[in-house]
């Protein structure tokens, strides 16, 4: 019996997060290698043209809950309809990217169902006709292989920027299955009562470049040559918690432990000593330079490349030879 593969095509306000073309592109692979199919499902408010985007992406079929109770993601009524799916059709695995959302939303279906989950994974395969799954630990510093039982689906969240997406291919034809709510908007507990948003920033989460700063830039005014070299390099600004519990940056940019986790193909760090809160949101970046006075800081043990000096000199000196090597 082919086992199929679900996929949760995570989307806010119309634009898909990153994590699940990633994720459809990995589930592609255990599906086939199962012998099944690569399944998205779609939840939100006027979504419909967001299901072909997911099967240019690599989804089969996709499974398309469309209302207005579904605007927001919230736990409720998502995992409801999703239970639901995952009831009828068993498939032999789930696969949601491992966002707040998708955490969430993982934990609470795995709990609901009593079964297994694997999170933050960094690898997926099939071994012996069931899924395995590698993920980091203690600052990564420890590999887990986590393997599950016999009872199914398995569920994973996979971590961003762990898996290479597919190349969209507008060739590929799916079918598309409208499926109805499960909750009505009165036995939905929780309520979204407004957004706050930014503009004209590139998301941390998603930047293939992070340039922070810690303690060691000084203040306030220490992050304005830091996000003048985000800027020529056409990354996002991230901060020690240092930083942020000093006011001199909002809690948004924080990478670490308690903030936010990267793993940007370059991660330069400016004036963080590299203490271990802050090393567990960016030390799988697949490339770090460290900017220190301090030859002794730790941040150096785990970078690629060091600069031993003055911050307030190099910044400026590296942000004109990007600008002028990039044609900015």
């Amino acid at each position: 019996m082919p086992q199929n593969v679900f996929v949760w095509i995570s989307q806010n306000n119309g634009e898909v997060d990153l994590t699940s073309w990633e994720a459809l592109a990995i589930a592609r692979q255990i599906a086939g290698d199962l012998g099944g199919q690569t399944v998205g499902l779609l939840l939100g408010q006027n979504v419909a043209d967001l299901a072909k985007q997911a099967i240019q992406h690599g989804a089969d079929s996709v499974f398309v809950a469309d209302d207005p109770s579904l605007m927001s993601i919230r736990v409720q009524p998502y995992s409801a309809i999703i239970t639901e799916l995952v009831q009828t059709h068993e498939p032999a695995a789930l696969i949601l990217g491992a966002s707040a959302s998708g955490l969430e939303l993982a934990a609470y279906i795995a709990a609901k169902l009593d079964l297994g989950l694997a999170s933050d994974c960094t690898e997926l395969s099939v071994e012996d006709g069931s899924l395995s799954a590698i993920r980091p630990a203690l600052i990564g510093n420890l590999v887990a292989q986590i393997r599950f039982g016999d009872k199914l689906p398995h569920i994973a969240t996979i971590r961003r920027r762990a898996f290479t997406p597919l190349e969209p291919d507008s060739s590929r034809t799916g079918e598309i299955t409208p499926v109805g709510i499960v909750l009505e908007e009165a036995d939905i507990p929780t309520k979204v009562e407004s957004f706050e948003s930014s503009s004209g920033e590139v998301s941390l989460t998603n930047a293939k470049i992070v340039v922070s700063g810690g303690r060691g830039v000084g203040g306030p005014e220490g992050f304005i040559p830091v996000q003048a070299l985000a800027d020529a390099l056409g990354g996002a600004m991230g901060a020690s918690r240092a930083a942020v519990d000093a006011g001199w940056i909002p809690y948004a940019h924080q990478v670490g432990q308690t903030g936010k986790t990267v793993q940007p193909d370059l991660y330069i760090a400016c004036g963080i000593s590299g203490a271990i809160q802050h090393l567990a949101g960016m030390k799988t970046s697949k490339i770090i330079v460290a900017i220190n006075q301090d030859s002794e800081a730790p941040i150096f043990q785990h970078a690629n490349y060091g600069i031993v000096g003055d911050l307030t000199k190099y910044l400026p000196a590296l942000t004109e030879e990007f600008t002028r090597r990039l044609g900015k």
